[in-house]
């Protein structure tokens, strides 16, 4: 007798269940003001190249390049748990985070799918209590280090249907999704409640 499909509420992370982008805060956190600016500033040549391509990961693994490129992944991790610990209160929102724990009472497997890496996003899939994690990945060389590259494809658009797909099978149910950008479009499309900017509330 055949299993029944899993069920699975799917949760952007990045502006829908916090209030800002998770990565861009924590690389400026990490790095400085100063030093954040500094990468931007001499990113030109990529920012020139995405008003063709429209292509985030690249500009993703340019800023990346910049500023976490050869640091041990151990230290990286570190870095994004002290991070979360500082301002989770303050970046989590509270009607979001309504709905996430609406979703366990009813019992249903609650799975962040985000574009961030699932490096910085775990600290705060931990205290979430998220049963599953989806984020892009992150390339390290052969001694741990970051590359600053991406391991395959960025974790948004089509890619997070992809990867629900493939943590949960084709069958799977996807009871509800929410999101706030194109980027969570075919996640929510492939869900039978969507979520789209429905969370409004700030800390």
């Amino acid at each position: 007798m055949d299993e029944p499909a899993r069920e699975i509420v799917a949760f952007d992370f990045d502006g829908t269940l916090t209030i800002r982008d998770s990565l861009t805060a924590f690389l400026k956190w990490r790095a400085g003001a100063r030093a954040y600016r500094r990468a931007l500033l001499s990113m030109g040549p990529q920012f020139a190249a995405y008003l063709s391509d429209r292509d985030r990961g690249r500009l993703k693994e340019a800023l990346l390049v910049r500023l976490v490129a050869g640091e041990a992944r151990e230290a990286l991790v570190a870095d994004a748990e002290r991070f979360a610990e500082q301002v989770f209160e303050r970046f989590i929102r509270p009607d979001a985070l309504e709905a996430w724990n609406d979703w366990a009472n009813a019992g249903v497997e609650r799975v962040i799918v985000t574009a961030s890496p699932a490096l910085t996003v775990a600290p705060f899939a931990r205290r979430l209590g998220a049963e599953r994690l989806i984020g892009t990945r992150l390339q390290v060389d052969l001694n741990d280090c970051l590359t600053g590259r991406l391991r395959g494809e960025n974790c948004r658009g089509a890619e997070k249907v992809a990867r629900i797909r493939a943590a949960y099978g084709e069958d799977v149910r996807v009871l509800a999704a929410y999101g706030d950008t194109s980027g969570d479009r075919e996640m929510l499309a492939i869900s039978e409640m969507p979520g789209y900017r429905v969370f409004r509330r700030r800390p």
